[in-house]
């Protein structure tokens, strides 16, 4: 009996070495593969396509790795040792795609767009910004009632900023908050009232414009500003988010 353990135990032991050692081997693939996406588009040593392409195929190595980890975990369970390989590999997986995912989810749940403005009858318009955007895939041109109507069901909080100052003092303060963000400042027209700039994103380095419009309004100023996107169908939220923070930060510094 203890010879048939004995021999059991030696070709068990092959098998979970494989399984926890595959599952790690993978796992540090699906990583660097999804690690690499960011500096190969960044220096346009992949276009987006090729860049999406890498990270789909990180996300089918991910999923590979999780499941070479189970399969070690309940082969260590049940010889009571080993189990250190596959949690560091389950932990490292999470860790890299928790955030890829989350993004992935919130994609689902808003619409394909990438054109966000807080007026949707007559959006601020870019001059500065227009040969900048030369060859971009994405049109300067406004979409028209369709996405008007699927940003107002998605994001109702965008909405222009009514500030209780005269409209030269309320561009300073609007200037002054687009500086504050960071953003390069494409153009700035105190009689139009309009400021232009580019925003950055942080990971991929993605170029997004915005500008400003500042009008008389009773009791002071309006504010209005418009994010556009240069690539992707889809800014999984970004433009909107990039406009709420921004008139919130307006507006607390007018106050």
């Amino acid at each position: 009996m203890s010879e048939l353990y004995r021999r059991r135990n030696r070709y068990d032991e092959p098998r979970t070495s494989r399984a926890a050692t595959g599952a790690l081997v993978v796992g540090l693939a699906a990583v660097a593969a999804l690690a690499s996406t960011a500096p190969l588009y960044r220096t346009r040593a992949a276009g987006l396509a090729t860049t999406f392409l890498i990270m789909r195929w990180s996300v089918y190595a991910a999923i590979a790795a999780v499941l070479l980890a189970l399969v070690a975990l309940v082969i260590a369970w049940s010889r009571g040792s080993g189990k250190a390989i596959p949690i560091v590999t389950l932990i490292m997986v999470a860790a890299a795609f928790a955030a890829p995912l989350a993004k992935v989810r919130q994609a689902a749940r808003v619409p394909r767009i990438h054109d966000i403005t807080t007026d949707t009858e007559r959006p601020p318009q870019f001059v500065a910004v227009a040969p900048l955007r030369a060859g971009a895939a994405n049109q300067i041109a406004y979409g028209g009632p369709e996405i008007a109507s699927q940003q107002r069901r998605a994001y109702p909080r965008v909405q222009p900023l009514n500030l209780p100052l005269p409209p030269n003092q309320a561009f300073d303060r609007a200037l002054a908050t687009a500086r504050s963000f960071g953003w390069d400042i494409v153009g700035s027209d105190p009689p139009a009232g309009r400021i232009e700039a580019t925003d950055t994103t942080f990971w991929f380095g993605f170029k997004d414009d915005v500008v400003v419009r500042i009008e008389a309004a009773p009791g002071g100023s309006r504010v209005d500003v418009r994010s556009l996107s240069r690539v992707g169908l889809s800014d999984v939220g970004t433009n909107a988010a990039r406009i709420e923070k921004y008139l919130a930060a307006l507006a607390d510094s007018s106050k």
